[in-house]
């Protein structure tokens, strides 16, 4: 057997074009920073001075959606300005993703603290000033859901022409920014049920223990978005839909070929880096770019190598 090997690489981009920025969501988290910011002071001083722990948790809990936001914006900013930097060989975007798992982990230690002094004031409860405490957590429920309408992706979501697309298309960052204000609200909602019935049927005990539910869906998302972070940032993406696309491009081929390497990773919003090693017998006037021609109907495959291996029998 006489084998040769041929490799072949294609450059669809250079590195600046992978990191494509999300101006629209940048200015929009940076209002919702500020209207958090005000929030947040209010809900603090509040539920400290009138005694309520679910008040006062959400109010921790919207100071650190206000850093959190804030790393969202910062993340944005270095990803354009490091876009064209030659150190960086598929661009800036994972500043993105990595702004979205700080976040994450932001959540993750808000959790526990909620979680925490909650069960504190079961313990050793204090009296609550319910209509001053359900009138700012009411101010913050609204302020909330002026973030999430501020935040939503509806960008995102007109791109979805596949059936995997809002996975693969979504801006990380922007996610993570969404969801802290989602927990706000959710927050902020039971705050105002819990107070409402300490009001009404004297359930003082219900206070703290909303905190903890509030603390178990803050921690639920939180491990959600830290996974799917995660999981670009260490490129564990090779169940990604994608993947099973090139192989059933390769196995359609009316080219005989068997795949003995192939590597796919995330380089940007619904972008992939993919290197695929190819082993053919005979059909020696096959090249790579044929197959690259092949993968070109997938179009989030925006950086492809194909290396072939020729097998003849002597």
């Amino acid at each position: 057997m006489d084998v040769h090997s041929m490799s072949q690489t294609h450059h669809c981009s250079h590195a600046g074009d992978f990191s494509t920025g999300n101006p629209i969501g940048e200015r929009a988290t940076r209002i919702a920073v500020i209207l958090t910011l005000v929030v947040m002071v209010a809900e603090i001083t509040g539920g400290w001075y009138f005694g309520s722990m679910a008040l006062l948790a959400d109010g921790w809990h919207m100071s650190s959606h206000a850093l959190a936001l804030g790393l969202s914006v910062l993340a944005w900013r270095l990803s354009a300005r490091f876009a064209h930097d030659p150190r960086f060989s598929f661009g800036a975007w994972r500043f993105e993703v990595l702004g979205g798992y700080t976040s994450a982990l932001i959540l993750l230690g808000v959790a526990l603290l909620m979680a925490w002094e909650s069960l504190a004031r079961l313990s050793a409860p204090r009296p609550i000033h319910y209509d001053e405490a359900i009138a700012v957590a009411v101010v913050g429920l609204l302020t909330n859901l002026v973030c999430a309408w501020l935040l939503r992706d509806q960008h995102d979501h007109s791109h979805e022409h596949h059936a995997h697309a809002d996975h693969e298309h979504a801006d990380l960052n922007l996610r993570a920014a969404y969801l802290h204000v989602l927990a706000d609200a959710a927050t902020s909602v039971l705050a105002i049920l819990a107070l409402l019935a300490g009001r009404l049927w004297g359930a003082d005990w219900l206070d703290p223990v909303i905190g903890i539910v509030g603390a178990l869906l803050v921690g639920s998302w939180a491990l959600g978005l830290q996974r799917q972070t995660g999981l670009v940032l260490l490129d564990a993406e090779m169940d990604a839909p994608v993947v099973e696309e090139i192989r059933e491009v390769i196995a359609a081929s009316p080219v005989p070929a068997r795949i003995r390497d192939l590597h796919v990773w995330r380089i940007g919003k619904g972008q992939y880096a993919c290197i695929l090693g190819l082993e053919l017998s005979g059909f020696g006037r096959v090249g790579a770019e044929y197959f690259r021609n092949r993968l070109r109907i997938h179009e989030e495959l925006v950086h492809v190598t194909v290396e072939l291996q020729h097998t003849e029998s002597t």
